[in-house]
């Protein structure tokens, strides 16, 4: 992963609630958020060496900076998301559009198929894995499967905490995997243990869990991951995975941190 999509936070604040964290009561603080977006994307720069892609920020689409949302890319074929809120729903044309601007292939669903892209569609070399029942609709994975000839293993999402698949499910480089077991079902625990050895099974507590400990990006060995979740980097180094922890609590109250921030293009 060597390229992510990045959106700047010129227009980034709570103007809805679409999900548990999200409350118009707690405001945004613009400057530190702003100020937080460019210390990430400094990590990304200098300490990992990956190549940012920037869309220009929209007026009145505050979530724009969420760019994991814009779809999935695999090679020179993007799928444009699919949000259920309306609240979202516009920003589908900008991110199609930017995909259309750089040469690659735009697939898009179903109006009525929701699915919300790499926060809801991760995994490793062998299989995928989705989320659903939050925001993308499971109907979507037989599609997905079919047009790139990966298995789609379903995932229930039964928090509602926990409504994207990168808020609790975070596949490393390593082949180990960083994840919050409670957020899935039964079903979707067992589905994870089949594919996934217990040594490489690394279990988040819930306080970090609730610090989006896995909304982390991983890029080679780096983890790049939200501040203030010291057991899961103890993990993570014990791995060999170097850890780089940036403050981001101004998207948190949006529901979002790094891994939310990016869409990896490659």
């Amino acid at each position: 992963m060597s390229r992510l999509l990045i959106c700047p936070p010129d227009f980034f604040g709570i103007e809805y609630e679409i999900n548990p964290w999200m409350r118009l009561s707690n405001r945004v603080d613009h400057e530190q958020a702003v100020k937080q977006w460019h210390g990430l994307m400094r990590v990304f720069e200098h300490d990992v060496g990956v190549t940012l892609e920037r869309m220009t920020p929209v007026a009145g689409l505050p979530d724009l900076v969420f760019t994991a949302n814009a779809g999935i890319v695999v090679d020179r074929t993007a799928v444009v998301s699919r949000f259920r809120y309306p609240e979202r729903q516009r920003e589908e044309a900008h991110f199609e559009g930017w995909f259309r601007d750089h040469g690659y292939e735009v697939v898009t669903l179903d109006k009525e198929l929701y699915f919300e892209g790499a926060g809801d569609l991760l995994g490793f070399p062998d299989c995928w894995f989705g989320g659903y029942r939050q925001r993308s609709d499971i109907r979507a994975f037989p599609f997905l499967s079919e047009r790139f000839h990966r298995e789609i293993i379903p995932l229930e999402l039964v928090d509602a905490r926990f409504y994207h698949l990168d808020t609790c499910f975070c596949p490393l480089s390593g082949g180990d995997l960083l994840y919050f077991p409670p957020a899935f079902d039964c079903y979707g625990q067992i589905a994870i243990a089949e594919r996934v050895p217990p040594e490489r099974r690394l279990s988040v507590p819930e306080d970090e869990a609730l610090k989006f400990a896995c909304n982390a990006v991983c890029v080679g060995k780096h983890v790049v991951l939200p501040s203030g979740c010291p057991t899961t980097e103890r993990m993570l180094r014990a791995k060999g995975y170097s850890t780089h922890p940036v403050p981001l609590d101004e998207f948190m109250k949006s529901g979002g941190s790094a891994k939310c921030l990016t869409l990896a293009l490659d």
